[in-house]
């Protein structure tokens, strides 16, 4: 090992180090995959719930559209390796998967490792050997050139050498799978600039006991809208659930990354959210209105049942002070308006979010700004590239990331072998 010279070194076993490895010895080339772990993939096994979402149907200017912070930083990556590629694959190895709503692709069985088995069938050859419990601890450079790396291995530290090495090892989401920000040491150490990685589609913490209050109850077609200093800045319509810390669920999963960023910087943080985004105010008052006149004797709580699910009624009612014992008819214009007001913009102060152990990716990562996009290769040392989630990309929820780690996997491997 100590003396000998591989074609590509690839530093993680994720997803992205996981296609860098097969793409390199698709194309011949002689593979080092070093992950710090006992196996690889274990990101990808917790993934999706369990279920691995492995891509997003769409065209690739709508994977550029749900990016930060630079949406055209991927354009190359996309047009060298894109979700059609990864198809291949899985076609090859006969993974059957399958396109539910907003073109989110996921394996047929419903089992994340489903999917790492079929990457790892078609990764893992003769050209490449995978060495697990192996912590790279330094690049070697010379004279402004990556030439292998330091790792070390039951003990022992050991150098291996290479034509090109590319570091794929993940951000600091699920730190208890491997990522906890190795690469951004290493990268550090060589000059690289590093922006400060904070937790995105985390779930967020609120104020007071309502949320508490209404945990496990999952919403669909809801309006979630973003104030930061009470102003409107974003909003997301579809699923979101509240959990015993605050909220969650997919659109509150991507209006978490502008949440985060906003705390960091001290300022005042509410989630709006409108239970009846179908009716504007006008006419949501002549359903209610409606249904307060033709049930008139009937007690509130139980028209309340009309226009919420079960769970909402007694903490709505509570909010909107009405008595539980009054009937339809005894509602007046104000208690009304109140009603009306907690269906269209159920407020919730943000106090905090979840940590990294609980965040689906990072945000943050090595600086765009050092990164040749067309290559993926360092701008600082030659023969270093970068892939995957340890760069300062990431994407909203829906696959987006994963295409991100394959595509960027793809074009640094192809990169190297062309020098």
């Amino acid at each position: 090992m100590q003396n000998k010279k591989y074609d590509i070194i690839i530093i993680g076993g994720g997803a992205a180090g996981i296609i860098a490895a097969g793409r390199a010895s698709e194309k011949g080339a002689s593979v080092l995959l070093l992950e710090k772990m006992r196996s690889v993939g274990r990101k990808m096994l917790i993934s999706g719930k369990g279920r691995c979402n492995i891509t997003n149907d769409s065209y690739a200017s709508n994977h550029m559209k749900q990016h930060h912070p630079k949406p055209k930083f991927l354009k190359f990556a996309y047009k060298n390796f894109f979700k059609d590629d990864i198809m291949a694959i899985l076609d090859k190895q006969g993974l059957k998967y399958k396109t539910e709503r907003g073109n989110r692709v996921f394996p047929e069985s419903n089992k994340s490792k489903d999917v790492l088995n079929a990457y790892t069938n078609w990764a893992f050859n003769k050209n490449v050997e995978v060495l697990v419990n192996s912590k790279v601890s330094k690049f070697i450079v010379e004279d402004g050139i990556c030439r292998g790396v330091e790792f070390e291995k039951d003990g022992r530290r050991q150098k291996v050498n290479a034509d090109a090495v590319v570091l794929a090892t993940g951000g600091k989401s699920y730190p208890l799978t491997g990522s906890t920000g190795d690469g951004y040491s290493l990268a550090k150490v060589l000059g690289h600039s590093i922006t400060t990685p904070r937790p995105a589609l985390v779930p967020i913490e609120t104020k007071g006991k309502l949320a508490t209050r209404l945990m496990g109850l999952s919403l669909k077609n809801t309006t979630a809208t973003l104030w930061v200093d009470n102003k409107k800045v974003d909003e997301e319509f579809g699923e979101m659930l509240f959990t015993h810390f605050g909220l969650s669920g997919p659109i509150i999963l991507t209006l978490s990354r502008q949440v985060v960023n906003a705390l960091a910087e001290n300022k005042k943080v509410e989630i709006k959210l409108d239970l009846k985004p179908a009716l504007d105010d006008a006419k949501l008052d002549k359903r209610l209105i409606k249904d307060l006149n033709e049930n008139g004797k009937k007690y509130i709580e139980n028209i309340f049942k009309l226009w919420m699910p079960s769970k909402l009624v007694k903490p709505l009612m509570e909010l909107c002070s009405i008595d539980s014992s009054k009937l339809a008819n005894q509602i007046n214009g104000d208690s009304r308006k109140r009603i009306k007001n907690a269906l269209k913009s159920l407020s919730f102060e943000v106090i905090g979010h979840r940590p990294f152990s609980e965040a689906i990716v990072t945000q943050g990562g090595i600086s765009l700004d050092e990164i040749n996009p067309k290559t993926m290769e360092s701008k600082i040392v030659s023969n270093l590239y970068f892939a995957g989630e340890v760069i300062d990309v990431d994407a909203n929820t829906g696959g987006y990331n994963f295409q991100i780690a394959y595509s960027t996997a793809a074009l640094a491997v192809d990169s190297a072998l062309k020098n």
